[in-house]
């Protein structure tokens, strides 16, 4: 079984993104509403890819991104950003900080179906 984090201080956010991913075989969810929420959990357990907001409350996104990027045992961790913000400095400073992909809110189910299936190389449930 995979675990995916969804991390993103709006519960409707978080419902749209489990709501979309849940029909993936073999996938466990798991919630955080803030970057800190986030943090802890990733010091405890262990996840196979996050879906990270950047606008948050406590520890924005980018410095979840930026912490990740610093330790060794969390880095090749799959992180796809979903953020109401879109410009090209934004998505230029959340690549170099770590994510693997970036796509704006509101976003394609398909497309983050899509990006979730070539990451973890998993499929939908037939």
């Amino acid at each position: 079984m995979k675990t995916i984090l969804i991390v993103d201080d709006s519960t409707t956010m978080r419902r749209m993104i489990r709501s979309t991913l849940q029909v993936l075989d073999n996938i466990s969810f798991k919630e955080a509403s803030n970057g800190l929420e986030a943090i802890e959990y990733l010091t405890i357990s262990s996840i196979d890819l996050m879906t990270l907001d950047l606008n948050m409350p406590d520890i924005q996104g980018l410095d979840v991104l930026k912490f990740i990027n610093s330790h060794q045992s969390l880095n090749k961790t799959p992180i796809i950003v979903i953020s109401a913000r879109s410009d090209a400095q934004t998505r230029d400073e959340v690549m170099a900080a770590g994510a693997t992909h970036f796509m704006n809110k509101p976003f394609e189910p398909k497309q983050l179906m899509a990006q979730v299936v070539r990451l973890l190389d998993t499929q939908p449930d037939a």
